[in-house]
């Protein structure tokens, strides 16, 4: 047997797999091959969007299941051992495992992130991989378990036997979580971006520690009544009778599992802070989702419960730790066992990629004073002084300036999709109201069809709050706009939401984060790939400040009466952000959002439409794959992202000849950061002609004189390529090429391209393939003819 001429595949059945079992692995339990662990990050091109490639593992190896602790990377023969040696440690620092193999089926390249042995890397023959006992030993070692540590973090996950399995961060957290636990941690924080599944993480936390009875009596606190009723309905249902939610003010002692609002148990006299007839030592693991909202904070009536339950064992969980002067979540807790962020969730493809749309006012920035003497609506003097930005909707309200930004989130939605799920956040309440009135009243039709489309969801308004569940449903059409200040910023897991309008002033960049991760939830069965964040008040500014954990794909700021729809263009990745539960204010408070200023003492003049208000910016700002704003010119950033790919036009002009579909290299060449629609829109403005793809890379990387998609057809049909078909096939090439030089080359590699006119009153699909004989045929009549458009040599 010549080894050279196995494939990869071959290496590893006949070499590396036998290798690995003869060490002792057991090939059921502890060997899997070809582990993809995330999704391919969300590409967006218009209106569209593709998968990028997802990351996969050849083999890897566990303790087991869900403890992972080795990861093997395989090659053909042709390769070296230790070729694919960075991207096996990639994926060990993504599955958080210390032992990292590459093979090419002559022996083993071992590679120890532990620091528990000798040399770091070192050569191994077949016969000589490590038994699972030795590996799992200097894991032990590596994580700081030792005596009865050992034991207690190797208890199961829960398994329903319907094959859901956590995903591999979540696997991270888990296991982090309950080995901090079980060295005897007693502050434990855990950071993990909104729609992450933070609900289900400490779920099987406390699965495992409740079932090894490490831990007996546990209390899990949320800020969110409609997310404990979901967490016990949903995540935490496998733990029936055992578990109960506190209602009421007579505690039962005989459950288990207590879930629990901070309010509830809560309250400024003494008498409802019934947690107190719990005694201080009754729960010995105490559980805080959204531990940012008030375990965080020294004077929070909610750190006196934690404080009262000293002695337990605190987990906490958020999507943005809180640091300020006054308040610390690290503090208190620790620094984070694990964190995976929205840049990571937006990498992997689990949560949805955002593009920013910027719209300034003049008023706001040019600012306004009001003529000497000027009354407001209600007849009150106005103060004589330069109103601006930090004004509005505060001290001042111009009536026209609310108009004009429900009149750009009509226009959005009009020209996108009427029926987007929308959050728009406001101020205040009389904000929130004057905005609802606004949108109304710009929306009659839509209105007349149901008078939900547009609802005011905030806290003082009971009709409003009950639409809450109609608005997260996906199923439910109606609200389609939901308007809020508070309420919604955090705790809504609004899975369908394509939109989210920004009319507020935001300072703390806590809520920042709440607010984005309002929309960064995928929902496939919906079509929700990505979202929108349409930004009146400057508030996507935070995404320069360093505590952001990078910045948004594109920032669109249009201009005059133009739409606010952001031209097409690539959606990449962004940075750090989230949300989780919260939302209601503590303790009950007057039913209004928290955090609302609605005194007496509050002076507000309000402006009629004598003042008018118009639209000022023209600037559009790009944001690479890295998450960075680009700062060099969009052709000098293009020649960067091809050069990750193609050192030269031959490896170029090689790839695109080898590819069965033109596409497969546009997409990768958007996955490496190259923003084709702003690309393509610049060039062609300055040539004044269309370019497809391929001339676009030719001409921006690599210099090469461009042709337009039309002066290759007619190249082609100059040169008398047809004269081989006649017939139907005949017309369904000349009609393929008419294609092209419309629209490009991606629509005319689609089959069901032969579905739409003129090919539909050529023949049906099934009869046009025949012609060719068959779909092997028509393929490779399609082939030679995009051989024919891109020839160099005879274009």
């Amino acid at each position: 047997m010549d080894k050279k001429k196995l494939s990869e595949q071959d290496i590893r059945t006949k070499f590396i797999t036998p290798a690995i079992v003869s060490a002792g692995w057991d090939v059921l339990r502890q060997i899997r091959e070809e582990v993809t662990f995330t999704k391919g990050r969300v590409i967006v091109r218009g209106k569209l969007h593709t998968r990028g490639e997802a990351r996969r593992a050849d083999y890897v190896l566990y303790h087991q299941a869900n403890v992972p602790i080795a990861v093997v990377e395989a090659k053909d023969n042709n390769c070296l051992p230790g070729d694919g040696m960075q991207q096996a440690l990639d994926y060990a620092e993504a599955l958080d495992v210390p032992f990292v193999f590459t093979s090419n089926g002559d022996g083993f390249v071992f590679h120890d992130r532990s620091g528990t042995g000798g040399l770091v890397e070192t050569h191994l023959g077949l016969n000589e991989f490590p038994m699972p006992a030795d590996l799992w030993a200097r894991f032990c070692l590596w994580r700081g378990l030792e005596g009865d540590a050992v034991e207690k973090s190797q208890v199961p996950y829960y398994d329903d036997g319907s094959g859901r399995a956590p995903r591999y961060y979540q696997v991270n957290a888990i296991n982090r979580t309950v080995e901090a636990v079980a060295r005897g941690q007693q502050r434990v924080l855990l950071v993990m971006a909104t729609g992450t599944g933070k609900t289900y993480t400490a779920f099987q936390i406390i699965w495992r520690l409740w079932k090894s009875r490490q831990k007996k009596r546990i209390l899990f606190l949320a800020d969110r009544n409609i997310l404990v009723d979901q967490t016990k309905n949903n995540d935490f249902k496998p733990f029936g009778g055992a578990m109960t939610k506190i209602t009421g003010r007579k505690i039962d002692t005989s459950y288990e599992i207590y879930l629990s609002l901070y309010q509830a148990v809560t309250g400024a006299e003494e008498e409802k802070n019934i947690y107190k007839q719990f005694s201080p030592d009754f729960f010995d693991l105490v559980v805080i989702d959204e531990c940012h909202r008030g375990s965080a904070a020294e004077d929070s009536a909610w750190r006196d419960i934690l404080e009262y339950f000293s002695s337990a064992t605190q987990v906490g969980l958020t999507a943005t730790p809180k640091e300020t002067k006054d308040v610390s979540s690290t503090f208190y807790f620790g620094d984070p066992v694990y964190t995976y962020s929205l840049r990571q969730g937006i990498d992997d493809g689990f949560l949805a990629p955002y593009k920013v749309v910027r719209i300034d006012f003049d008023k706001d920035l040019q600012g306004w004073r009001p003529p000497k003497g000027m009354l407001d609506k209600n007849g009150e003097p106005i103060e004589d002084r330069i109103y601006n930005l930090k004004d509005m909707d505060r001290e001042l309200v111009l009536e026209m300036r609310t108009l004009a930004v429900a009149a750009k989130i009509t226009q959005f939605l009009k020209a996108s999709d009427p029926y987007t799920k929308t959050i728009v956040f406001c101020d205040d309440i009389s904000h929130a109201e004057r905005m609802r009135q606004t949108l109304v009243n710009l929306n009659p039709d839509r209105v007349r069809e149901n008078r939900k489309y547009v609802m005011r969801i905030t806290g003082d308004d009971a009709e409003g709050k009950a639409e809450l569940d109609s608005f997260i449903n996906p199923e439910s059409r109606y609200p389609i706009i939901a308007v809020t200040s508070k309420l919604m910023t955090t705790g809504v897991d609004a899975q369908t939401c394509k939109l989210v309008v920004l009319d507020q002033h935001i300072k703390s960049m806590t809520e920042f984060k709440q607010i984005i991760g309002r929309g960064t939830r995928i929902n496939e069965d919906f079509n929700k790939f990505w979202f929108t964040i349409m930004d009146f008040k400057r508030a996507t500014e935070l995404f320069a400040d360093p505590a952001f954990d990078g910045d948004p794909v594109q920032i669109y700021e249009p201009k005059g009466d133009e739409s606010p729809v952001p031209p097409d263009e690539e959606l990449l990745p962004s940075g750090e952000g989230g949300a989780g539960s919260g939302g209601e204010p503590p303790g009950g408070g007057d039913g209004r959002d928290a955090g609302e200023d609605e005194g007496p003492s509050r002076k507000r003049y309000v402006i009629g439409d004598n003042v008018q208000v118009h639209i000022v910016s023209e600037r559009v700002q790009y944001y690479g794959a890295d998450g960075k704003l680009i700062t060099e010119s969009l052709r000098d950033y293009t020649r960067q992202c091809v050069g990750k790919s193609f050192s030269s036009l031959d490896a170029f002009l090689r790839r695109w000849t080898d590819a069965d579909q033109k596409k497969a290299v546009i997409d990768e060449l958007a996955s490496k950061g190259v923003l084709w629609e702003a690309l393509q829109e610049e060039v062609e403005a300055k040539l004044g002609k269309p370019l497809d793809a391929f001339d676009l890379i030719c001409h921006v990387a690599f210099d090469q004189p461009p042709l337009s998609r039309r002066e290759r057809a007619e190249n082609v049909k100059k040169r008398n390529y047809f004269a081989k078909y006649e017939g139907a096939a005949r017309q369904v090439l000349e009609a393929l090429l008419d294609k092209y030089a419309d629209t490009g080359i991606e629509p005319i590699e689609d089959l069901k391209i032969l579905q739409l006119p003129p090919f539909n009153k050529i023949g049906a699909p099934l009869e046009l393939v025949k012609v060719f004989g068959g779909k092997a045929g028509y393929t490779q009549a399609l082939a030679e003819l995009e051989d024919q458009l891109y020839d160099l040599r005879k274009a």
